[in-house]
């Protein structure tokens, strides 16, 4: 694959990164006006990049999620990066519906792998490991 290093993309550091090989899907503003994730498709790997923002409750997460699955549908990407460094906070009540909810309407939309860039934050690093660990059955 050939998905530059995160560290080496310009406009990174200051949270609006810019991609050149990528086309911009939008960003998803959370129930204050906030950014609350960026979408950018890689055509060439058939990933779909999503950054995510701020502190992430249950219900920006799944808000959050629902607005990637009609992006995911669209393209029928194989491949989904979570990137949550930008972001805290502990969403784990949302696991049961993304498992049971969003996951299943996600591979039906052609989703096969995906994979995280994980936040500094400690219950957003155990949210997101825990569902790696309830997804494996469904994309494996």
């Amino acid at each position: 694959m050939s998905l530059p290093l995160l560290s080496a993309l310009p406009g990174l550091e200051s949270g609006s990164a810019s991609f050149p090989d990528a086309q911009d899907m939008g960003v998803v503003l959370d129930a204050h006006g906030a950014p609350l994730l960026h979408q950018f498709y890689f055509p060439a790997e058939q990933l779909l990049y999503v950054q995510w923002y701020g502190n992430l409750t249950t219900e920006s997460v799944i808000a959050g999620a629902r607005a990637v699955l009609p992006v995911q549908e669209k393209l029928r990407n194989p491949l989904l990066l979570n990137d949550k460094h930008r972001s805290t906070g502990d969403w784990t009540d949302a696991l049961e519906w993304l498992e049971f909810e969003w996951l299943p309407q996600a591979y039906a939309g052609g989703l096969r792998a995906f994979a995280y860039v994980f936040a500094p934050d400690l219950h957003n690093q155990l949210a997101s490991l825990e569902f790696v660990a309830r997804a494996n059955h469904t994309l494996t």
